[in-house]
């Protein structure tokens, strides 16, 4: 399947015309021997009318239809793992191990997305029987279910290859709601997501679905993006990555003719607040906390980046075993040289504002020479300086925390009242802790999308209770996830049918309810069918 990398996938069709490109291999910086091509505007605006096209017969498909689909996606890849998981660990520095847990996810939230759907309770069902007797006016009948929006645009993530990418959570939460998919890949995996592709239109093939159900373009520039999203037939977007590429597709989604919702997963710094027990008790967690930081080099959206703790008699001793666990976490690379750049910049910009204390790691801008192995940032801050400065709240995507000292419990509150918006939050301490800190955490809940209580933020659960997302500028839209059956809401609107003949309405809408869906009925909610 390698020989086949390189060319955009136009429905079952092949492209390439475009400008010739390689990725890179971070570990020994130097190119990989996939040469791919990035795709025209000729070639995005036939992925997209084709996409449309296929759209109107793909969202008619039941659900049983598309979880086949899906089903056979993992398959497909599964036949294909070995060169997949080669590839991934070529373009992207990670390891075999890392490569292999996170092929091993994307493959289940695929099946999980086809077990979902084939319940159909994503349909949202809700049925209100006429009384035409009621007065003073009669009452319509009114049934209603969630339909697919249309085509969705979806951008393969940097740190995430697969999971956040080709077939990963965007990919598979669309196709399962109806809607068909157009990826754009990301640069610095494209041979990556080129075999993933292969995988998804085989399994297109195999369980007929419709040409155009998924097409797969190559980009090297943010035009490519900025094209597809422009597009009238796409009617979504699925994002994750920085803040200003995140807010970037968004503007541009709302100055269209006609706006389109944008689903972007972006920044966080993901708030520790360690309580005085927890502090007290410091072998328990210096080592995960420091684990959690090093993580991939710290490219995860979930890092902690902020550590909140009360200056006392053991914050210090507290801090001196996290510096120490810190360094003697493993080096890893980082993905690419422009991430390592900006972590660089980044961090220095940080290091530079008053009142802030290196404890670990340099201040210095390094550029990459022969390597890019994540250096390892730890620095301290008053409470009242942080809240002071809006410019030490920006996250810095690698490994780099900054610990806050608390002089009283105010400082805890008026702190967490100046966050923005944040994946998580995490609180670490005793249970009679959590009572005394009470308005506290019921501050940090309207910050997060995910709030934890003895644990660290890295991690993130694939299954039907997790909130993977956040207020702004976490994400766009603080009311979905990015994780979990219920992502597939992101792709779906309400319609409601007035009085609509039967033989027109959606099967799962029929006063029999063969199927035994689940359905509330005049306000109750049960399987059975309308007598």
């Amino acid at each position: 399947m390698i020989d086949q990398i390189g060319p955009n996938y136009i429905g079952f069709q092949t492209s390439q015309l475009g400008n010739s490109f390689s990725t890179l291999n971070p570990k020994e910086l130097k190119d990989n021997p996939y040469i791919l091509h990035t795709a025209t505007e000729d070639e995005i605006h036939r992925a997209a009318e084709l996409s449309e096209k296929a759209f109107y017969e793909y969202a008619e498909l039941s659900g049983s239809r598309r979880a086949a689909f899906l089903e056979a996606i993992a398959s497909e890849m599964e036949t294909i793992k070995e060169d997949i998981v080669k590839v991934y660990c070529s373009e992207s520095g990670l390891p075999e191990g890392r490569a292999i847990g996170e092929f091993g996810r994307t493959c289940f939230q695929l099946r999980s997305y086809a077990n979902h759907i084939r319940k159909e309770e994503h349909l949202n069902l809700k049925i209100d029987t006429a009384d035409e007797e009621r007065q003073p006016m009669p009452k319509p009948d009114l049934r209603k279910l969630s339909i697919p929006i249309g085509p969705i645009a979806v951008f393969g993530s940097s740190n995430f290859p697969l999971a956040y990418s080709t077939a990963g959570g965007d990919t598979a939460s669309a196709l399962a709601a109806g809607c068909t998919v157009v990826l754009k890949a990301h640069p610095m995996h494209a041979a990556t997501s080129s075999l993933v592709a292969l995988a998804i239109l085989k399994a297109a093939k195999l369980t007929e679905m419709p040409e155009g159900v998924f097409s797969h373009l190559n980009s090297n520039t943010h035009q490519e993006g900025q094209l597809l999203v422009s597009h009238p037939a796409i009617k979504g977007v699925g994002f994750t990555g920085s803040l200003k590429g995140g807010r970037a597709l968004f503007d541009l989604a709302s100055k269209r003719k006609t706006p389109i919702p944008v689903f972007a997963e972006m920044g966080s710094v993901n708030p520790v607040i360690i309580l005085p027990k927890a502090v007290e008790n410091k072998a328990i967690w210096t080592s995960s906390i420091a684990a959690s930081m090093a993580l991939a080099a710290g490219q995860f959206c979930t890092n902690p980046g902020l550590l909140i703790l009360f200056k006392d008699k053991n914050s210090e001793a507290f801090i001196s075993d996290l510096t120490q666990s810190l360094a003697e976490t493993g080096d890893s690379c980082m993905l690419h040289p422009s991430i390592f750049e900006n972590f660089q910049k980044n961090k220095a910009k940080l290091l530079k504002q008053k009142g802030v204390q290196l404890l670990s790691g340099t201040s210095t801008t390094n550029a990459a020479e022969d390597h890019i192995n994540g250096e390892k940032v730890l620095a301290k801050v008053s409470a009242k300086t942080f809240i002071d400065n809006p410019e030490l709240h920006e996250e810095v995507f690698g490994v780099f925390s900054l610990i806050i000292e608390l002089e009283n419990t105010e400082d805890l509150f008026h702190l967490i009242c100046t966050l923005e918006g944040q994946l998580t939050g995490s609180i670490l301490g005793e249970e009679a802790e959590f009572k005394t800190f009470e308005r506290e955490i019921n501050m940090l809940k309207h910050k997060v999308g995910r709030l934890i209580f003895n644990g660290v933020p890295t991690g993130v659960e694939v299954c039907e209770s997790m909130l993977h997302g956040g207020p702004y500028p976490s994400t766009t839209d603080p009311r979905y996830t990015a994780v979990g059956v219920d992502s597939i809401q992101r792709w779906l609107r309400p319609l409601s049918y007035q009085n609509c003949p039967e033989t027109l309405l959606p099967e799962a809408l029929h006063n029999k309810n063969n199927a035994m869906k689940m359905r509330r009925v005049n306000s109750k909610f049960n399987n059975e069918s309308i007598v």
